[in-house]
């Protein structure tokens, strides 16, 4: 059985398309063409703007055109990242595997994340069975990296009062509020030191952590592999000398970081005491992550002594600010139960070009004082130990608008089809929304979309029965709007 034999065929067939076009985050020259080519086979209007964005238009279904402009809305972009580093996501197609009621792929993400959005608005906008009022469908690029896409979103792109954003993640639920977040990046700069004598070199790697999305997942309780790391390399470095020659660890400023890795040397005195140390810390991690992390491996290995290693003073002082640094859950919601309020995320940690060392942090809240007062304890942290720090412009939060007609639509389409009456939420991770809005303050919107897990991880895979409720739901509500008058 391949995708294109899954129901709804079209919603299917128009994903397993998707899948075998790249489009990396900044790099959607190919979706991006993919799309114009797939507007011109189909007779729909398209455009798009400077940034890159693209809007396609359709005019409504004889009888309703009278009725409000909706604007299905899905980003390009999608997270890469693989099991197999080799993984060349500017090329390869993504691999698909059908597994019991899942699809997923094939050591990689699958992109359905924000795949499947795209997907379904295609779909709508080429079934000519479907009733609607005028519709459009526009989709962003580098949702995932920066929203630049919502951020910089041309002059008359969107027309339409209405918006379905189709890049949720959980059926029989209806999003109208998200967290919004900011970026924190700590720049330490150090000097090459030679390397000492006598010293026995390690390499430590932590791998196969569950990782995920930082906002849906944060509050899971995951390891964190760049936490685990810095745990690790500082309990050593309190017992005995110990000089630190390459880091690294996690990739995406919104995954949890799944693997790190470090190479350390010790005084060949007492590399028998760091063996012993690691079969202690391994015991210890395997207790704390028991049903939590399945897969997470540590494993430590002898390594060829480094040919310089990173200056003592800011080797401290990074391992020391990694350990300390906050990482997960900051504050739960007092407005809406089980919704976390405030965290961050300790996301990557890479050496660069002329001896710098970037770490990458990342901080949500449904509170926007909130985000900056986390954010800038991250800032104090790191610039205590020496860092140069800087925030990223960052991105609004969406309130919940409780009174919402296009919620009530949704909810009732969903209800009327399926018998369940779906949950209104808001949602921890950031959505494009709250750039929308303002843009368009006029703009009713709300988020839905089929059951994912495991997104921003080799671990993502879909529902298959989901994607046809979400499909059911999409088009009901197309029909219920066109009904409606301006």
């Amino acid at each position: 059985m391949t995708l294109k034999d899954l129901k709804p065929t079209l919603v299917w067939s128009i994903f397993d398309e998707i899948t075998k076009v790249p489009r990396p985050s900044k790099k959607e020259e190919k979706i991006r063409q993919w799309l114009l080519e797939f507007a011109a086979k189909h007779n729909l209007e398209v455009k798009t703007d400077e940034i890159g964005n693209v809007v396609m238009r359709k005019p409504a279904t004889p009888g309703h055109e009278d009725a409000p402009t909706l604007i299905m809305q899905a980003h390009m972009d999608m997270v890469c990242e693989a099991s197999d580093k080799t993984f060349d996501f500017d090329n390869n197609p993504i691999t698909t595997i059908i597994e019991g009621d899942w699809v997923k792929a094939n050591e990689t993400t699958l992109g359905a994340d924000n795949g499947i959005g795209m997907a379904g608005a295609l779909a709508a906008l080429v079934d000519d069975t479907l009733v609607h009022g005028p519709l459009e469908a526009l989709f962003t690029v580098d949702e995932e990296t920066g929203l630049t896409g919502a951020n910089n979103l041309g002059d008359g792109m969107i027309t339409g009062s209405i918006l379905l954003n189709l890049d949720s993640e959980d059926d029989a639920e209806i999003f109208v509020g998200c967290a919004g977040g900011v970026d924190t990046t700590c720049i330490f700069k150090y000097n090459n030191a030679e390397v000492p004598a006598n010293y026995h070199y390690f390499k430590i790697n932590i791998e196969k952590g569950q990782g995920g999305h930082s906002g849906c997942d944060i509050h899971l309780g995951r390891a964190n592999a760049n936490k685990l790391l810095a745990r690790f390399l500082w309990g050593i470095s309190q017992k005995m000398e110990m000089v630190l020659a390459e880091i690294g660890g996690g990739n995406l400023r919104n995954a949890i970081p799944r693997d790190a890795f470090a190479v350390f040397g010790v005084p060949i005195a007492d590399k028998e005491d760091v063996r012993v140390a690691m079969n202690h810390f391994i015991a210890d991690v395997e207790n704390e992550y028991k049903d939590i992390e399945p897969t997470l491996t540590i494993t430590l290995e002898s390594a060829d002594n480094p040919a310089t290693r990173i200056d003592s003073v800011t080797a401290d002082c990074l391992i020391g600010a990694l350990y300390s640094a906050p990482h997960g859950v900051i504050s739960m919601s007092r407005e809406l139960e089980g919704l976390v309020e405030t965290s961050t995320n300790l996301a990557a940690v890479k050496m660069m070009p002329k001896n710098e060392i970037l770490v990458t942090t990342s901080q949500r809240s449904s509170v926007d004082s909130r985000k900056w007062d986390i954010a800038r304890q991250v800032e104090a942290l790191f610039a205590l130990a020496g860092a140069t720090v800087t925030h990223g412009d960052g991105y609004p939060g969406w309130a919940p608008n409780m009174k919402s007609p296009i919620m009530e639509i949704a909810r009732d389409a969903y209800a009327e089809l399926y018998q369940i009456t779906p949950a209104i939420k808001a949602i921890h991770a950031g959505l494009e929304c709250g750039l929308f809005l303002e843009k368009y303050p006029h703009l009713d919107m709300v988020s839905f979309g089929p059951t994912l897990q495991g997104v921003h991880s080799p671990s993502e895979r879909m529902y298959i029965p989901a994607v046809e409720r979400f499909w059911g739901q999409l088009t009901l509500i197309l029909k219920k709007v066109a009904d409606l008058k301006k």
